[in-house]
This record gives structure tokens, sequence and C-alpha cells, in this order.
């Protein structure tokens, strides 16, 4: 097919996508469009690489200096998150006292950057750090909080996955390119290298799963067929992606994320909060035994031993001196002599430490981790008190709740402005007091109404 022919083509297939999953009886805050551009942006490219414009990644000091563009963008956006807020002040007061821990992280964040050796730097990217939480306060502040969510999830799968298709298919250019350190060709679709692409893969695919779950529940949803037929496609093509990409921990997160998704969607709450933890435990477990304690699992699966050379450059950065309990201040290990030195040790290029919980240790210290696991804990709480009240609604909160912890087993998970960080901080954030209560209604209406014969149902509705 001519390349312009299929633009034209999966253009109006994303247009198509919008109209199927359309509900007219459910409505969300038009504000909602700030935290999808957001995930939009981070989930592909720079907005500085889309025009072109901007440095590239051939010199250390580039990653100090940034994109005027890109600040700029991401500017813009966070005001307008700021000022959407501006009406809903009460909710985010208690919504934020309601997450104590992760404001304690966040400020520590934000005090680090007095021991930075380039503050200045570090505090435009604790902004930006700021920005992914105003993003998500932007949807548990919306009058229809899962709804805001949902639709978060689904704008941002029905633009980058077909995109990323098409691109792959029909614009090699710009879809495919060489692994700078091997030079085999991967497959980048929208984003700028297959892990990015394998990261976004996980995040809209696991957002279309739960959809196709909530859909395939209830039979009652109006424009069900659409629903379905339109988070079925976005699944076949997260599939292709992954398989394409050849991410594997992106793959193996989203089918462990998946299968918590799928197996909790029964109908027995006795059983049900006995099966999330043992669920979420023993996937976590088994992707630490697959990862640091056998490798049998790791070779069936065609994998490196070393994890591609990642055992290599935990060493090497561990050999950098770094004060252990503060650390180097929020996102700046990776700058100046230190990140020239590592090129030197390793490869050229490198940027991150290939574990979230490294990284977090090598820029915020022992202190930073302590918090991190704070509000970890704090936030498994959380994301199971919502599944208690709302199984659906909290179902997607564990399932990234899941993925994020694996991930950053391999990966650096809990970085500024990655997909994976934006949804683990939607995952762990309690929802408003005010919030809760009418989810808590929601969901009793909802549990009334399953159980309760459709005669009664119908009369209950005739006397209201």
């Amino acid at each position: 097919m001519n390349s312009h022919i299929a633009t034209t083509a999966y253009i109006a297939g994303i247009i198509g996508l919008f109209w199927l999953d359309r509900d007219g009886k459910t409505r969300v805050s038009k504000a909602v469009w700030i935290p999808a551009l957001w995930l939009l942006i981070v989930g592909s490219r720079p907005v500085s690489t889309w025009l072109q414009s901007g440095p590239t990644i051939s010199q250390a000091e580039q990653y100090v200096e940034g994109s005027p563009i890109d600040a700029a963008v991401y500017g813009v956006l966070i005001v307008a998150g700021v000022i959407a807020l501006g009406s809903r002040r009460r909710q985010v007061a208690a919504c934020l006292r309601a997450n104590i821990p992760l404001v304690l992280f966040f400020s520590y964040c934000g005090l680090s950057i007095v021991w930075s050796d380039y503050s200045f730097v570090a505090l435009k990217r604790w902004t930006k750090a700021v920005g992914d939480l105003v993003m998500i306060l932007i949807l548990l502040t919306d009058q229809n909080s899962l709804a805001a969510i949902k639709s978060f999830l689904s704008r941002a799968a029905f633009i980058l996955l077909p995109l990323s298709v098409l691109f792959i298919k029909y614009y090699p250019d710009l879809g495919r390119s060489y692994n700078p350190w091997t030079w085999i060709p991967m497959y980048c679709g929208v984003t700028t290298f297959k892990n990015l692409l394998g990261m976004t893969c996980l995040v809209c695919g696991l957002g279309s799963l739960w959809s196709f779950a909530g859909a395939y529940r209830d039979r009652k949803m109006h424009y069900r067929i659409r629903h379905l037929t339109a988070h079925g496609i976005m699944l076949f093509m997260t599939a292709w992606l992954l398989l394409t990409a050849n991410s594997m921990t992106s793959l193996s997160c989203f089918a462990m994320g998946g299968t918590l998704i799928v197996l909790t969607a029964q109908r027995r709450p006795e059983v049900r909060i006995r099966a999330v933890h043992i669920l979420t435990g023993g996937l976590i477990a088994l992707s630490l035994c697959s990862l640091f304690v056998t490798q049998t699992m790791l070779s069936s699966l065609g994998r490196d031993p070393t994890l591609t050379g990642r055992t290599a450059i935990w060493q090497v950065v561990l050999s950098q001196h770094t004060n252990p309990l503060i650390g180097t201040g929020f996102e700046s290990f990776w700058m100046g002599a230190r990140l020239e030195r590592i090129w030197q040790m390793t490869e050229k290029g490198i940027q991150e430490a290939h574990n979230g919980y490294l990284e977090i240790y090598l820029n915020l210290g022992w202190i930073g981790v302590g918090l991190l696991a704070n509000a970890i804990i704090f936030g498994y709480r959380n994301a199971l008190a919502i599944f208690r009240r709302n199984p659906h609604a909290g179902r997607i909160r564990l399932a990234f709740f899941t993925a994020g912890i694996i991930y950053s087993l391999t990966e650096a998970g809990f970085r500024m402005m990655s997909p994976i960080w934006i949804t683990f901080i939607l995952a762990i954030t309690c929802d408003p007091p005010r919030r809760r209560k009418v989810s808590a209604q929601t969901s009793r209406s909802s549990v009334a109404q399953i159980e309760a014969p459709s005669e009664v149902v119908g009369a209950m509705r005739s006397f209201g």
C-alpha cells in the first residue's frame, strides 16, 4: 500500500476508534486533555524531536542544556494544569493530605536540589516531576474520576499505538532505527527507542485490557459491542508492537499486569482480597527469582543471563563516588564528568542504570530509597482499599502498581516524565476523601444491581 494511502487509512481508523469508544452519557471535563497531551508527549518523542530541532544525545553537556522548545511546551501544560486545579482547591488539598508519604517523597526530591552539582538543572527537572503529579491530580479530582482515567488512557492508546504501526510499516525512517551500541535494527514506532515503545505499549495495553474487561463484564453497558471492538483492536496492536519491538521487559510486565486484571475479575469478594495478595506477591516473587536467583527462565526465553549487560552497568555506577545517605541530588547522577567516566567504562550514550531502585539510590541515597519504600507500601494499601470499595476502579491501580514494581527491576521505571512512572503515581495515590465516598456509593449501587433480581431493580428505578 502506498504510504499516503496508508496514512489516510490510519487517520480514518484513529477517528473510528474514538467514535467506537464514545459514550454520550459519560462526561469528563475538558481538562482531561491536559494530562492526555502530557502522556502523548512523554510516551512518544519530545516536541523538539518531532520538529527536528534541539540537541541530540551525542555529547554529555547536551543532557544538561535540554531544549527551550520542550521546556516551553511542558511549562505551558503545567501552568494549564495548575489553572485547571485552581477551581478544585479543596479537593486538591484533601488529596494531598491523604497522600502524605507521596508528598514527603516529592518534597525530599525538591530538597535534594540543594546539594546537587547542577542545582538549576535539578530544579527544572523537579518542576517537570511535579508536573507528573499535577496531571494525576487533574484526573483524581475530576467529577467522574473513573471515567477521566479511562479517557486519559484511551486517548493516548488510540493515537500512539496506531501511529506506531503506521511508522514501522510505512515510514521506516521514522519508525525504525539502529541500536547505538550493537547497530542491530530495531523498531521504535512513535518513540525514539524500542524500550520506550515497549513502555508505551505496556501502559496503553493495560489500559485497553482494563476497559475491555469492564465492558465484557457489564452486560448492560451502552454501546458495549463498540467498546469491545475498539479496545480489542488496541489489544491486538499492543501484542503485535511488543513482539515486533522485542521488548521482553514490557511484554513480561504486560502479561503479569494483564493476568492480575483478568484473574481478579471474578465475583466472590471474600476470595478476591486474598487472591490480590497472593497474585501480587506471587508475580513480584516470580520476577525476582527469575532475574536474580535462577537464570533458567531467562534462558528459556532466549535472554542473556547478564540481563543484556545490565549487571556490568550496575557494577560501574556503584563504583562511582556518591553520598550513600543523600545521593547526588534529584536527577543529577547522569551529568557532567561522572557521565563521561561512565561512558568511558561502558558504552557512550547510556544515561540510566536500568534499575529504578538503583536509580533512586544514586540520586537520593538511602533516605530517598526509604521514602520511596514508604510510598510504595502506603500506595499498595491505597490500591487495595480502592479495590475493596470498587473492584473495577482498583483493578487498574493494582495492575499498574505491579507492573511498575516489576518493570523497575531491569529498567529505570522510577524516573520523572516516563509513562510507567506516571501510571505508577496514579496507582499509589489515594483518591480525595469526597471522591472516595462517591466511589463507594457507586460501587454499592453497582453490586446491588448485579445481585438484585431485575424485577426489583426495575421497581426501584420506577419509584426513584
